[in-house]
């Protein structure tokens, strides 16, 4: 009866050794599993996302402090699953925002560049109908010095003929008075010989 006794009582502290490991480890597993989830909440960029998940994952690491023996392994599959879910949804929230932030800054620099080009484009187009307003002003310019040194050579010919004109009505009165002086040298001459045959004859 002693025998039995001290047998039971083994027993008994054996399977208060079992328990007390036992304990030892659940608490273990939900600290390891609070640490990470805390870890992951006091994280200054990935502590901002997956807030839904991470209060999913509290709340199986709570289930998983207050299941029994038979229900602990499920629930400890289901809190460590909800911890890594709520990792990899904030994860995946931060990726998508960065992403985001690429693209918006990629849109950025494309419509910069797309500016850019416009304004070039711009005073490339500018720069030619300036261009094209000096060319047509040098053409403009070159017209009104051609006309002007047409109408110079039309009235040079004009003053040039008015001259001709002129010269050739002066020679007219020159050779008329010419013709003239020669006529009243001639009749002063015969005058003369008249004279003298008329004193010639007069003489006794």
């Amino acid at each position: 009866m002693k025998r039995v006794a001290t047998l039971l009582a083994a027993a008994a502290m054996a399977l208060g050794i079992v328990g007390t490991a036992q304990a030892k480890r659940d608490d273990i597993d939900v600290s390891r599993l609070t640490n990470n989830l805390n870890q992951l909440a006091s994280d200054p960029v990935l502590g901002n996302y997956a807030q839904a998940e991470q209060s999913l994952a509290r709340n199986a690491i709570a289930q998983l402090a207050e299941a029994s023996s038979h229900d602990r392994p499920h629930a400890l599959y289901m809190a460590e699953r909800r911890v890594d879910v709520a990792r990899a949804s904030a994860q995946l929230q931060d990726a998508q925002t960065k992403l985001a932030q690429l693209d918006r800054e990629h849109d950025q620099i494309q419509l910069e560049n797309t500016r850019r080009e416009a304004d070039t484009a711009r005073r490339e187009l500018e720069r030619q109908r300036l261009q094209y307003q000096m060319a047509q002003e040098e053409a403009q310019r070159l017209q009104e010095q051609g006309e002007a040194y047409s109408q110079a050579a039309e009235q040079a010919q004009a003053e040039a003929a008015k001259a001709k004109k002129l010269a050739e009505a002066q020679s007219r009165v020159a050779r008329s008075a010419k013709r003239e002086a020669e006529l009243a040298a001639k009749a002063a001459k015969a005058m003369r010989e008249q004279m003298q045959q008329q004193d010639s004859g007069g003489k006794p």
